[in-house]
């Protein structure tokens, strides 16, 4: 399907969060590497509520260059719903999103960028040597692991969000509705052509990074919840077992009693009963995870609220795609 002529050619969005002095260099390095592919660009900075007064250097940019455009939030709504909110703005017949703490270096652009034009619709970048801590590596491969098994997908846990994407990828992701947003998942479900190419990945030069091992944990909960059903499957066939070895162990105990003599005891029956009240409250427990999200897709709340915005924003509509 041929596209239409985009406002831009390359539009590159970058979710903003305590990032705020590595700014001024991202902007210096992208604005360099990109005009040696083209002229026609926008870098999209979504302020994603940056306690650090991020927001102030983003519009100090967008003062000096107006291919600058910052998005401002109300409050913190979280990486992957910033992304979304650039996405909605950007008109780029292709698109670049990445991190704001160097550690997606803009000089690997050009590689994406080339691979690209062999013929893919997404190129994303593989973190060969991982930058990040031990237990944050450890922990995404934990995740895709358990992630793949339950929803028999096949992961890659050096794939993060930076890389590439065609028009026609980000207006179809666009589409979207759910709340639970895992970007590289989204776009791999669409099914286009997917390229990779390793890139250099840097240690983290700002702050530390703001996903804590419990948000982490919880964004892992939401995701597997919101692709699969699975557990609920496996509930139901742990509970059949459990019924089987219970009576199982109730005839033992009554056989005991009949042909040994041997009492009951009061032991064996309240382990048992707090072993049984245990898996249910956990099966309720899980069951209420699901309910509770379909609750939270059903409110249709909008994804994000934007407070301000700087810069000009060229029509969305020139970068649809015909029907």
């Amino acid at each position: 399907m041929k596209l239409q002529k985009h406002a831009n050619h390359i539009s590159i969005v970058i979710p903003v969060y305590e990032c705020k002095t590595t700014l001024s260099e991202l902007y210096i390095r992208l604005k360099q590497t990109i005009s040696g592919l083209t002229e026609d660009f926008e870098i999209i900075m979504v302020n994603d509520a940056s306690p650090d007064g991020a927001w102030e250097t983003i519009v100090e940019l967008a003062n000096k260059d107006n291919r600058v455009k910052g998005i401002n939030f109300s409050r913190n709504f979280g990486q992957h719903y910033a992304i979304t909110a650039g996405l909605d703005k950007c008109c780029g017949d292709w698109i670049i999103v990445m991190d704001c703490d160097l550690q997606d270096q803009p000089e690997e652009i050009i590689k994406l960028y080339n691979k690209a034009l062999e013929g893919f619709d997404v190129v994303f970048g593989r973190r060969v040597n991982r930058q990040d801590k031990f237990l944050k590596r450890l922990f995404s491969r934990i995740f895709y692991k358990v992630f793949d098994y339950l929803t028999d997908n096949s992961s890659d846990s050096t794939v993060s969000n930076f890389g590439i994407y065609s028009n026609q990828v980000i207006y179809n992701y666009l589409k979207f509705t759910e709340k639970i947003r895992l970007f590289p998942l989204l776009i791999k479900w669409q099914g286009f052509k997917i390229g990779y190419i390793n890139i250099e990945h840097l240690k983290r030069k700002s702050s530390k990074s703001s996903y804590s091992f419990f948000k982490l944990l919880n964004l892992s909960i939401n995701v597997i919840i919101s692709q699969t059903n699975k557990p609920l499957r496996f509930s139901i066939k742990f509970g059949f077992l459990i019924s089987i070895l219970s009576s199982i162990c109730l005839g033992y105990l009554v056989l005991r009693k009949l042909y040994l003599d041997i009492p009951l005891g009061w032991t064996s029956i309240m382990v048992s009963l707090f072993f049984i009240g245990g898996l249910i409250f956990a099966n309720l427990g899980l069951i209420g995870l699901y309910i509770g999200k379909m609750y939270d897709e059903m409110k249709n709340r909008p994804l994000y609220i934007i407070k301000n915005i700087i810069g000009e924003f060229k029509d969305k509509s020139d970068a649809k795609i015909p029907q």
